[in-house]
């Protein structure tokens, strides 16, 4: 029997530092990568390497996987090969003989994926009603470029990347003014 973790971030600036600490570990998995499927190489590695008789450990439901289905199914699958799933933020255990943890899993996925769906939308309202306000205009269309000087230096062949030098933009910025024009 072995202690195994299992630890996520979703990007390469964040640090795992805070999950699972002071848990005593034999091998430690560690992903920098989003937990929206399956595909994660050190997720892989960990499936791969976990054997009947083992502990996972894992901070929270949602460090494993996002998705219900996918963590519904990967909890299954650990749970045939006699593995029992540690999740600490939501305090319970999976396994054969954890009915009740089973069943708190199921309620828990679904929750956090809901709770995930409904950031999302927040996020795309939030998104909407700045554009409307004229806070967001799209990318290369920011109200502070000279898009006029820029077409008049093109106009004149000066060079794109001299052109986005001197208006401190990018050089796509001033190829998608040069495809208007």
């Amino acid at each position: 029997m072995a202690n195994i973790g299992y630890m996520r971030v979703s990007t390469t600036q964040q640090h795992t530092d805070r999950q699972l600490a002071g848990v005593t570990l034999d091998k430690i998995f560690e992903d920098k990568a989003s937990g929206k499927n399956t595909q994660r190489p050190q997720f892989e590695a960990m499936m791969n390497y976990i054997r009947e008789g083992d502990v996972l450990h894992v901070h929270s439901i949602d460090r494993l996987c996002r998705n219900t289905a996918d963590l519904l199914a990967t909890v299954e699958q650990l749970t045939a090969r006699g593995v029992v799933v540690q999740f600490y933020k939501e305090d319970f255990k999976t396994g054969k003989n954890s009915p009740a943890g089973n069943m708190m899993l199921t309620v828990l996925a679904a929750v956090a994926q809901m709770e995930r769906e409904t950031m999302l939308e927040r996020q795309r309202e939030g998104y909407e009603a700045a554009k409307t306000a004229g806070r967001i205009t799209g990318r290369g269309k920011g109200r502070a470029i000279d898009r006029e000087a820029i077409k008049a230096e093109l106009a004149a062949g000066k060079t794109i990347r001299a052109i986005a030098q001197s208006h401190n933009v990018s050089t796509r910025t001033v190829m998608n003014i040069k495809a208007e024009a």
